[in-house]
């Protein structure tokens, strides 16, 4: 009896081993079929895409007028220093910097980039470009107009002497280098060789052609890691011809700051992003004048404007109401104030501080004398819709009782009134730096005659602060008081619209700067 119980726990372990076995192997298989699966889904993601541009110039990115080139550009040339999301500056060719006096910058570049051809990148390149840019007319000029010289160090070092010290200039360094050995002996503006120029990005020139330029994978290039490994930018006679291109899945991404595109491309069947542009337009209000010297009125004021009728009325819901100059996403920008539109807090306002509404306008006495709530806006003549933009301006802030004055001045008028700063108040625009520099809106000479001893402190302090914590501690306090004070009316800004094809996979967190920031991980399905 006992031999057989044993007998029958020896085969129900070798059953056991058995299935065991079985189980093993079938297992096994079964990861043996998954992998070629894995492997074909890989297979299908498409490493190739489609971008466009109209009336193309030249591949040249120093010479290029053309803003879609610029773009396209930045994939194939780097700068000494670019910008990231948020607008923060990050070295890029330029291993380390240094601002070493107020007129002198030392800058050493990486030992590790080759051009795309293969030949080491050299000090001698990047002085090469700057010397071009002093010489022909380019986008980029400006941005080393103030060099006076650009001298060799050592091996991997060059020194930037400017003429008068420029704040935050290092944000000028975002130009892309050339080679000097590639262009040696050439006519830099005429040569042939300007059809596939070399560059150190993430791809590389490999044919231009009458109606398309394909680019391809550097592979010298070694900072990032990249899915697409081909990119053809086809070329079109006109924006019309590029709209209608990517309306008919041609083209996987474009942008644009025409405010009537999807009268083009429609408003369905693909992704749309907005980003900031940088137009900026305000009032400026003179802070020496007797009225608008006084900060209650001023803040009563940002409350009294309907910004957002104004840009529905006047540009089709296309623009944005911007409160302040860095506030298209600069990582100084500071926390926003209360800028709402709310008439009845900007009347509430006046009475506090001992306004009153008398005889259908505001009064206030001060030292036995009696000031009248009214004041003139100057604005360009020529330009319509900023006339519409002082009209509608009018409307709100008589609406609330302040009486209000537009004087259309034409051109010379107006700039009479801007050298002189002799106005109430004025409406502008401006083209917004891509530095955090403040200058035109605090400087000694700003639009609202506007001065504020710690202000000025600051704006001392934050030319040579290179610590981000402490610069954004700065630029913190720099909101602030422009919160407070309310110098400037902030109206809108400028955006334009990428758009993109839902098959084109990856996250787009562009900018006005840069539209292929995160390309490295972009592909097609």
């Amino acid at each position: 009896m006992k031999t057989n119980f044993i007998k029958y726990i020896f085969i129900i372990f070798i059953i056991v081993i058995i299935g065991a076995v079985i189980y093993k192997e079938n297992k096994e298989e079964e990861i043996k079929t998954e992998e070629p699966a894995t492997t074909q889904v890989e297979d299908e993601i498409v490493k190739e895409i489609t971008l466009g541009v109209a009336e193309f110039d030249t591949i040249n990115p120093i010479l290029s007028k053309n803003k879609h080139i610029q773009e396209i550009s930045r994939m194939i040339f780097e700068p000494l220093l670019e910008l990231d999301e948020q607008y923060k500056l990050q070295k890029c060719l330029a291993k380390d910097w240094a601002k070493t006096s107020e007129t002198t910058y030392l800058v050493k570049i990486r030992d590790d980039i080759k051009w795309s051809d293969g030949t080491q990148l050299l000090v001698e390149d990047v002085i090469f470009t700057i010397q071009t840019l002093k010489n022909v007319l380019s986008i980029y000029t400006s941005n080393v107009q103030n060099i006076t010289s650009v001298d060799k160090v050592d091996q991997d070092t060059l020194q930037i002497t400017l003429d008068r010290e420029i704040p935050f200039f290092e944000y000028n360094l975002i130009f892309p280098i050339m080679s000097r050995t590639y262009y040696e002996g050439q006519d830099f503006s005429t040569t042939d060789k300007n059809k596939m120029p070399i560059g150190t990005g993430k791809y590389k020139i490999v044919q231009n052609i009458s109606n398309a330029i394909i680019l391809n994978k550097n592979e010298y290039y070694s900072k990032d890691k990249l899915t697409l490994e081909k990119i053809t930018i086809t070329k079109y006679a006109n924006l019309g011809e590029l709209y209608n291109a990517f309306k008919l899945g041609k083209i996987d991404i474009i942008t644009t700051t025409n405010i009537r595109v999807e009268d083009y491309i429609g408003t369905i069947g693909y992704n749309k992003q907005e980003i900031s542009g940088r137009e900026f337009d305000f009032l400026a209000l003179n802070t020496q004048n007797t009225v608008l010297s006084e900060v209650e009125v001023r803040k009563a004021l940002t409350h009294a404007i309907n910004k957002e009728n104004i840009i529905a009325s006047l540009y089709n819901n296309k623009y944005k109401v911007t409160n302040y100059p860095l506030d298209y996403g600069n990582w100084l920008k500071g926390d926003s104030g209360d800028y709402s539109y709310n008439p009845e807090l900007a009347k509430q306002i006046l009475e506090q501080n001992g306004w009153q509404f008398k005889y259908n306008r505001w009064q206030k006495t001060i030292n036995y004398s009696t000031k009248i709530l009214s004041f003139k806006i100057v604005v360009q003549a020529t330009n319509q819709t900023r006339v519409s933009v002082a009209e509608m301006i009018k409307a709100d802030l008589e609406a609330i009782g302040i009486n209000v004055l537009i004087i259309k001045a034409n051109d010379n008028q107006y700039k009479y009134y801007l050298q002189n700063k002799n106005y109430d108040s004025i409406i502008m625009g401006t083209t917004l730096s891509l530095s955090p520099n403040l200058e035109t809106y605090f400087g000694s000479s700003n639009y609202a005659n506007f001065s504020n001893d710690e202000l000025n402190n600051l704006m001392n302090e934050v030319n040579n602060i290179t610590k981000e914590e402490l610069l954004q501690e700065k630029y913190n306090r720099i909101r602030e008081i422009y919160n407070e004070q309310n110098p400037y009316i902030g109206l809108y800004s400028s955006y334009y619209n990428v758009a993109s094809s839902w098959s084109l996979i990856g996250s787009i967190p562009a900018n006005w700067y840069n539209i292929f920031i995160d390309i490295n991980n972009w592909y097609k399905n």
